[in-house]
Order: structure tokens, then C-alpha cells, then sequence
């Protein structure tokens, strides 16, 4: 299975200026298709850290999604970023041109129009909003910081480019609330059941409330999941500790 990325770019976000609204929507968006986030940075608009970020994504085989920095400011330096990364030109793409000709006429020019240089090669993402379109380039989908523009852009890049990828592997995941219990105490047998279901991953959330709790649990494939999590209530159950079943949504 495709491993899929975010970037969440922009010192607002890392300031405090402006909350993030894109992390929840990624993970949310990729779960309705089967599909879920392998993981997520925050990075700020600055020039060499962006491009030490892209080097490293660039080489791997992620699906990776950027919001932010994709504008015409001075503090805007992703799409510059992503070019050094590759040790690409940064070019004047025609079709972004003429969306934002079609969008603009002649107000396009002399600045909104620098919205359409990108890296050389980069393909675009139509922009459904203002039609200032975003690009990709090597499975990375770049798009502006405006969650009401990026949100349908990554949409339609997912419908696009991955649509095969559609609930092809069912994640699911199964949990049990095991109370009065340390983690250090379940320690060496969250360890053996995590060599015993390499293919399961296992989560483990303590709880600090009235009464001290962790939940346990594990995610993957569904029958695998179930048989591991029955053996792991009945090791609970030898251990002495009391346990409740926890409702989840698939």
C-alpha cells in the first residue's frame, strides 16, 4: 500500500495566528476511502528547512500533500523550495497562465500571474475557487493555505491519481479499556503481542482521570485484529486486571 504524507506549511500556524484545519481533514478524507495518513509535519516559511524537508520526501515513495506557501509574497517559498529540492528551474507553466488569465484578464498581469511559476515539470491542480491553480510534481500535490481552496483540490487529486488505491485494504481497529493497570505492568506482553502480529500495529493510551486507565488495542486487517485483541483479553483477564470492551466507528 501507498504510504501517504502532509506537510503543513506557514509561521501563522507555528505562531499561533491561525489553527490548523487541514490535518483533521487529511486523515479524514483519506479514512473515507480506505486509505489512512502515515504522517504529518508542521514546517515553518523557511527557506532551507523546506528544501531539507523536500530532499528527504522527494526520495522516498510517499504520496505527500502540502499546504501553504505556494503564493507570490515574499514569505511564500514552497514552490521555490520544491524546485531547489530538485535541482529544477523554476518556469512560467501555460496552462496556470491562462486559468489565471481566464480568471483575472488583464488584472492577471504584472503580479498575480507569478502564482503560475512553477518548478519545471510540475503538472497543476485546478483551483475550483479562484482558479490560481496548485501543482504537482513527483507525487507531491501542492496547494494554498486556504483550507477552502485546498480541501477540494486534494479531493480531486485523490479522484484523479489514486482512485485504484480506493478501499482496497480495510484498516480496522479494536480496543478494550483495562482499568487500574500501569503500562510498565503490561509492558512485556504488549511486547510479545506486538512480535506475535508483526502485520497489526498496537496502541496504547493511558488515562489519568478518577480512575487510572489504558487504553489497549490494535489496528490492521480485520480477522487479524479480532483474533489478537481476543487473546489479548484473555491475557488481561489472567493478569487479574478488569477490562471493557470500547466501541470504535470503522
Amino acid at each position: 500500500m501507498k504510504r501517504f504524507g502532509t506537510y503543513i506549511i506557514g509561521d501563522e500556524i507555528l505562531s499561533g495566528k491561525r489553527q490548523d484545519k487541514h490535518l483533521n481533514f487529511v486523515i479524514q478524507t483519506l479514512k473515507q476511502r480506505g486509505l489512512q495518513l502515515s504522517w504529518a509535519h508542521y514546517l515553518a516559511d523557511d527557506p532551507a528547512a523546506l528544501v531539507s524537508a523536500f530532499q528527504h520526501s522527494f526520495a522516498q515513495q510517499d504520496v505527500v500533500f502540502c499546504f501553504g506557501g505556494i503564493g507570490a509574497t515574499p514569505d511564500d517559498y514552497t514552490r521555490q523550495a520544491a524546485a531547489k529540492a530538485l535541482h529544477l528551474d523554476i518556469q512560467r507553466h501555460p496552462q496556470a497562465v491562462a486559468e489565471i488569465e481566464a480568471q483575472y484578464g488583464e488584472a492577471a498581469y504584472p503580479k498575480r500571474v507569478i502564482m503560475a511559476e512553477f518548478p519545471v515539470g510540475a503538472d497543476i491542480i485546478p483551483n475550483p475557487i479562484n482558479r490560481v491553480a496548485g501543482f504537482s510534481l513527483q507525487h507531491h500535490y501542492f496547494m494554498p493555505g486556504f483550507p477552502e481552496m485546498a480541501h477540494p483540490m486534494m479531493e480531486w487529486v485523490l479522484e484523479h491519481y489514486y482512485s485504484d488505491l480506493f478501499q482496497q485494504q480495510i484498516i480496522s481497529e479494536r480496543a478494550i479499556l483495562v482499568m487500574d493497570a500501569g503500562e510498565s505492568t503490561l509492558l512485556d506482553m504488549m511486547n510479545e503481542f506486538v512480535e506475535r502480529y508483526p502485520q497489526l500495529k498496537l496502541f496504547s493510551l493511558p488515562k489519568l482521570d478518577k480512575r487510572r486507565t489504558i487504553e489497549l488495542g490494535m489496528k490492521g486487517e480485520l480477522a487479524q485484529v479480532e483474533l489478537a485483541m481476543q487473546e489479548i483479553c484473555q491475557r488481561i483477564s489472567q493478569m487479574g486486571y478488569e477490562w471493557q470492551g470500547i466501541a470504535v466507528s470503522e
